[in-house]
């Protein structure tokens, strides 16, 4: 998908607050791979007191990149609220751009299996993510 497509694509969306103040943005997707990649901000004031992103921020940058992943690889016809999730973290995160990658594991007619990565600009792997999720029609605009 061309920058030029998500961008249009975005612009038909109402962007979620949350998604705001973790200054999410779609880079790329992969309808192929059902595969989006995103990258967030990982803000000083996002740190806990040993100068790393708290994880209740990182998890909910990485329910941003798997979600997006279901609504975009679902035309947007869907909307896929969080059931139950689980995280493993690597390594800290720092302040600044972080990259997220959300990917489709299986979707069926009412439940998503997702996953998601966090990745540090130089590549290190901070968190990874599995979920699963309820497939529910997207509200009406």
């Amino acid at each position: 998908m061309t920058e030029a497509e998500i961008a249009e694509r975005m612009s038909k969306v109402r962007v979620p607050e949350c998604a705001k103040t973790l200054g999410i943005e779609v880079v790329a997707f992969d309808a192929a791979t059902s595969t989006i990649t995103v990258t967030a901000k990982g803000r000083p004031e996002f740190c806990n007191p040993m100068g790393a992103i708290q994880g209740g921020f990182l998890c909910a940058m990485l329910d941003d990149a798997m979600a997006l992943a279901a609504v975009f690889g679902n035309n947007f016809e869907n909307v896929v609220p969080t059931l139950e999730m689980k995280v493993s973290f690597f390594a800290p995160a720092r302040p600044g751009p972080i990259k997220g990658i959300g990917r489709i594991v299986k979707m069926g007619q009412t439940i998503a299996f997702l996953e998601g990565e966090l990745l540090s600009p130089d590549g290190t792997l901070i968190a990874k993510a599995s979920a699963t999720a309820r497939v529910a029609p997207a509200p009406k605009a």
